[in-house]
């Protein structure tokens, strides 16, 4: 959660009084906020330096990311004042500042929106909380600008109509903020590329064929988003009119966004809380909105959920005043007296649910003022799950036959997962990461055998034989379900030894499925099974005979004549659960292994 920093005396005298740290941490409990610490005591402190609040704010309020949120919420909750009526100033539509949209843009940074603050009285300490709620809004929500950028500018600097265009680097030649020298895109990213602070952000955009940038009607590069703005329209302590052009690649967190940047500083506008709204125009097929929205939302919550949620007996009235301390304005529905008429804020995009709602009222009515009671209406008594259980005495037997278990990742990379074990991907088995972030983690794996196999790799220096296990979940793709992928416990071990080591695996599937109460079967026993058989495929059996056996099967991950399908009979019906055998050197040299290696892997879940 973020943690912010704010002056403890100018905190206080935006309160209306000072606390002590343990009265304050007491304000900050109450409210659902945490003080981390006070400074006023820290020797470490600079003393021409005032004290510092450290705040942490929960990951959901945006709206309290900087000292005006957090004091505005406080007071709100206090008592001292009302919760603010957000709204856009009524502009006639002719003198409606506009940004035009260039169809380009699309291809790296599709959406936009504005909005300017009107006769604003910048000090410093407002201009510092300006600017830092900008970097708290870039690192948490908008994702380290990946998915929304802000650019600020001072608006007598700058004339409109602007336009949102997407040029080639080469194209782009601007003086970036706080410098001297012109550049064009290209020559921009070699000079940040080793800036402590702009240098994380170059990948965004670095490699794309255009670069977005944003200029006036003078041609003048307002910003090339979401690296940095342009020199020429810096804002300073003397800008009055605050021009604020956000660009994204995801609507709803541009519109977020938006609306909490110019809500927290409308405040300081010569009509307080007005916003004047740009108009967004698309130049290839004419759309059209007006940015920010500040819409307010009503959604009706119940007052019998209310008090079965929160223990109590209150009444609709009271649950409107408790609402009205968190920034909510409240009515008891006329329609329905168990209805209570919720009007959430547009500062509030947290709020999608009516448990939102009874959590802020609990915080209105105090958490430690709740009712405590024993759940004695129903008392049940917990069991592990049926898999669990059989995955335990698994790994159980495993260890008491001197194996050791390992706990690899679940993701892995594709080559891992297929190529490397000589398997082709049909495209309908694993599930892959939309947006890895390395080439590590690329799927989900669909077998333990590449968890297993690193292990050893990377824990060659061990003395030989290496006997592991693992008993964990694979995923695949199941189009049959709602999520569609589903898990499976798998169950596999791996023998690394300077003999291949097969009896010894083939062994431990003995003793396994042998303390498992599965008898082994021979194959005239059990199913005339084919070989090439569908994992969980189901036929005839006319024996009674219930066990496994094994088969063997020509599998390019094993070696030619050391690979052996497990068949398992149970009930009238024959599945093919697993495979074991000597890997193919070339599976060895893929994983950087010099030694044979024997490996098995079942399905457990066709034992239950």
């Amino acid at each position: 959660m973020p943690t912010i920093s704010v002056n403890k005396y100018d905190l206080f005298k935006e309160l209306g009084q000072s606390f002590t740290s343990e009265a304050f941490q007491d304000l900050c409990f109450e409210f659902g906020i945490e003080l981390d610490e006070d400074t006023e005591d820290d020797p470490a402190r600079p003393k021409d330096e005032p004290p510092e609040l450290k705040i942490e704010i929960g990951a959901n309020r945006y709206d309290m990311l900087c000292f005006e949120g957090i004091a505005q919420q406080l007071n709100i909750f206090r008592g001292r004042e009302e919760a603010p009526r957000y709204r856009l100033l009524d502009v006639p539509e002719e003198r409606m500042q506009r940004i035009v949209v260039d169809e380009e843009t699309a291809r790296v940074r599709p959406y936009v929106a504005g909005a300017i603050l009107r006769d604003v009285k910048f000090t410093q300490a407002t201009y510092d909380s300006f600017i830092s709620l900008q970097d708290k809004l870039h690192q948490n929500l908008a994702r380290q600008r990946t998915l929304v950028s802000i650019g600020t500018h001072d608006l007598d600097t700058i004339r409109g109509p602007f336009r949102y265009e997407a040029r080639a680097p080469r194209d782009v030649r601007f003086v970036p903020l706080n410098q001297t020298r012109e550049m064009d895109g290209a020559e921009l990213m070699g000079f940040y590329e080793h800036d402590r602070h702009l240098g994380r952000y170059l990948h965004i955009i670095r490699d794309s064929p255009v670069y977005p940038v944003i200029y006036d009607a003078d041609g003048v590069v307002c910003s090339l988003p979401p690296i940095i703005n342009g020199d020429h329209s810096k804002i300073t302590l003397g800008t009055t009119n605050v021009f604020i052009e956000i660009t994204a690649t995801d609507q709803t967190k541009l519109d977020i966004v938006c609306n909490i940047m110019v809500a927290m500083f409308s405040r300081y506008c010569a009509d307080p809380f007005t916003v004047e709204p740009v108009r967004i125009v698309s130049d290839h097929n004419g759309a059209s909105r007006v940015t920010p929205s500040l819409t307010y939302r009503d959604m009706d919550v119940g007052v019998d959920y209310l008090n079965q949620c929160l223990g109590v007996s209150e009444s609709a009235e009271s649950y409107c005043r408790m609402l009205k301390r968190m920034a909510y304005a409240a009515t008891p529905s006329k329609e329905d007296p168990g209805l209570i008429r919720v009007t959430v804020p547009p500062t509030r995009a947290d709020v999608l649910h009516a448990c939102d709602v009874m959590e802020d009222a609990a915080v209105a009515y105090g958490f430690n003022n709740l009712p405590r009671s024993s759940p004695n209406r129903s008392v049940t008594i917990g069991q592990p799950l049926m898999l669990n259980k059989l995955a335990d005495i698994v790994r159980y037997e495993c260890a008491m036959s001197g194996w050791v278990e390992v706990m690899p990742l679940i993701l892995c990379s594709h080559d891992e997962n297929f190529a490397w074990l000589n398997r082709r991907d049909d495209g309908t088995t694993a599930v892959r990461l939309a947006n890895p972030k390395t080439a590590e983690y690329q799927v989900v794996r669909t077998s333990l055998l590449p968890g297993l196999l690193k292990t050893i790799r990377e824990n060659k220096s061990v003395r030989l034989p290496l006997k592991i296990f693992e008993t964990s979940d694979v995923v695949f793709k199941d189009d049959r379900v709602e999520r569609r992928a589903r898990n499976e416990r798998h169950w596999a071990a791996a023998y690394y030894g300077k003999t291949s080591g097969f009896e010894i695996v083939h062994g431990l599937l003995d003793r396994v499925l042998a303390m498992l109460r599965t008898a082994f079967v021979t194959h005239e026993e059990g199913l005339d099974s084919s070989a090439g058989q569908v994992d969980f495929e189901v036929k005839e059996n006319p024996t009674p005979a219930d066990g496994y056996w094994i088969e063997e099967i020509d599998d390019p991950t094993f070696f030619p004549g050391r690979a052996a399908a497990i068949f398992l009979r149970l009930g009238g019906q024959t599945r093919r659960i697993g495979e074991l055998g000597v890997l193919h050197p070339t599976v060895l040299e893929k994983f950087d292994l010099k030694y044979p290696i024997s490996t098995l892997e079942i399905n457990l879940e066709v034992l239950l």
